[in-house]
């Protein structure tokens, strides 16, 4: 295989002009033939870069509104031919087909119009088709030909043509394999907004593709590599501008998405504080600062080395209060600039600005990997309202606790099972997860909201007077007496349990009000 292929003749035909003049500038000067169509070629004209229509250099024009322009044998000839052949050289002699040296492509913007919320016709006309026959064709002989689909790849293949009149082989490969993901990846996206158009969740074939962000210093562990791939435009980790601090890790990103998806789902300001994916205080109050005292209060130990996620604009009053103690991460929608100055005196904390907040009740697919395969799910988008409770005891809850069940039952959803949850006054107060038995984490939610009620040189548990949340039902009741023990005065939980009419005796009995969602919560 050839190592440099010079550059005689290239074909350029982009929907995004990014860096386009100067390129083809740049070969024209070195002696290149530039074939080109529609736009491309009339930018490159008023530019003053000598150009010829790949009409006219196959003598055969558009046809049918532009579909059908470069899916003619002079064009896949061209680029399909094998130069070390002579079977091959002679019949491209003998139709007069010309080789081309190298294809830069971008496709039709098919993800931008559906993103856009492109009509049904308007995202079927921006399915590229003679795009990705080129590239796909260029791509199978690089051997011969260079393949661009990126702006990007522009500077790099100037230098080696300015260098060596042409380009290497390992320049050729590496663009071909990023060529052939690329059509994948459009391919892909077509698949899904044909299988969204027709309500199909869980088509035959599930494709998945993603545009990596960057290359991660390890995984989880340290003997794991890792990188970071964006798939979408929701808002959140993937959209966020990092502010300041050390690059972000495996773990860092994985918490922060936990923390934030967590934070979303409420509209009072409010603050979660997560620690290995779970969250470890969660308060809503009047303004950030205060939702940050009692989020912390929850458990300070848990939180030193937290992520910190915020609802609201970041302020410099809740950034000096943060400031205080050791977090790896914040994120937030936005910050002032008097906030942004707090947290630059610490070097190391990652200040990550998304621009939006993630909608909860968003639509997609949770996706998990298992030995062999994955499992897909639509997302955890249900959300628990007042008037879908079914209260089930002697008491019903009082409007507060009502408000505060509500909002436990919204923070056991980002908590691993089995989840308990104790809450008071919008913050909670103990929190219990991943224990194998649900009575467990109540006690353990119980203990550590004893303990932080010690660290706050408080004499009660701050369980003591709070709700209970649990994000499955109770199998028996002595999960329930856990959380009665701790001071809980109202429950809630999906039910559905064979000893609901048990569970339901025990709360009774102890004179707590209990409501039924109706819908779990598991997260594993």
């Amino acid at each position: 295989m050839t190592d440099i292929i010079k550059l005689r003749r290239a074909l350029i035909s982009v929907s995004d002009k990014t860096g386009l003049v100067d390129f083809a500038r740049a070969l024209a000067g070195g002696g290149v033939e530039i074939l080109s169509t529609g736009g491309s070629a009339r930018t490159l004209r008023e530019a003053g870069v000598p150009v010829t229509e790949v009409a006219d250099h196959t003598g055969f024009p558009e046809i049918l509104d532009g579909r059908v322009k470069t899916l003619v044998p002079q064009i896949h000839g061209g680029l399909l031919g094998r130069r070390d052949l002579p079977a091959h050289v002679a019949q491209m002699e003998e139709h007069q087909i010309a080789p081309i040296d190298l294809v830069a492509v971008n496709l039709y913007p098919f993800e931008a119009t559906v993103a856009a919320g492109g009509s049904y016709d308007e995202c079927i006309e921006n399915i590229d088709i003679g795009g990705p026959a080129m590239i796909r064709s260029a791509a199978k002989n690089h051997a011969f030909v260079t393949v661009l689909t990126e702006p990007s790849q522009y500077a790099d293949v100037l230098a080696e043509f300015a260098a060596d009149g042409g380009t290497h082989i390992e320049t050729r490969q590496r663009l071909a394999a990023s060529a052939y993901a690329r059509t994948a990846a459009y391919d892909s996206a077509i698949a899904t907004w044909f299988a969204a158009h027709r309500g199909e969740d869980f088509p035959e074939r599930l494709t998945l593709s993603g545009t990596r962000v960057q290359s991660l210093r390890y995984g989880e562990n340290p003997h794991q590599q890792a990188a970071f791939y964006r798939t979408g435009t929701r808002a959140g980790v993937a959209t966020a501008r990092q502010v300041q601090g050390k690059e972000l890790s495996y773990n860092n990103l994985n918490d922060t998405d936990a923390a934030f998806e967590c934070v979303a789902e409420f509209s009072e300001p409010t603050v979660v504080i997560v620690k290995h994916a779970n969250p470890c205080g969660v308060a809503s109050a009047v303004d950030l600062s205060a939702a940050w005292d009692l989020a912390l209060r929850c458990d300070p130990v848990s939180a030193f080395g937290g992520i910190i996620a915020v609802n609201r604009t970041l302020d410099a009053a809740a950034a000096e209060r943060m400031a205080a103690i050791f977090s790896e991460v914040i994120v937030a929608p936005d910050a002032t600039e008097e906030a942004i100055a707090v947290l630059s005196r610490k070097k190391n904390l990652r200040l990550l600005l998304t621009g939006g907040l993630p909608d909860p009740a968003a639509e997609g697919l949770s996706i998990r990997t298992i030995s062999g395969g994955f499992l897909a799910q639509t997302r955890d988008a249900g959300r628990v309202l007042r008037e879908g409770l079914k209260v089930v005891t002697k008491r019903a809850p009082t409007e507060a606790e009502l408000d505060d069940l509500i909002f436990a039952f919204r923070v056991c959803k980002h908590v691993k099972s089995n989840a308990i949850i104790y809450a008071k006054h919008g913050a909670t107060t103990g929190i219990g997860a991943g224990q194998m038995s649900r009575v467990d984490s109540a006690r353990i939610a119980a203990w550590k909201g004893a303990e932080a009620a010690k660290a706050a040189g408080l004499d009660t548990p701050l369980t003591q007077g709070s709700v209970v949340a649990s994000d499955a039902f109770f199998p028996f009741a002595d999960g329930l007496q856990a959380a009665i023990a701790a001071g809980a005065t109202a429950v809630i939980q999906p039910g559905g349990s064979m000893r609901d009419a048990e569970v339901i005796e025990a709360a009774d009995a102890a004179g707590i009000a209990m409501v039924l969602t109706g819908m779990r919560h598991f997260r594993h």
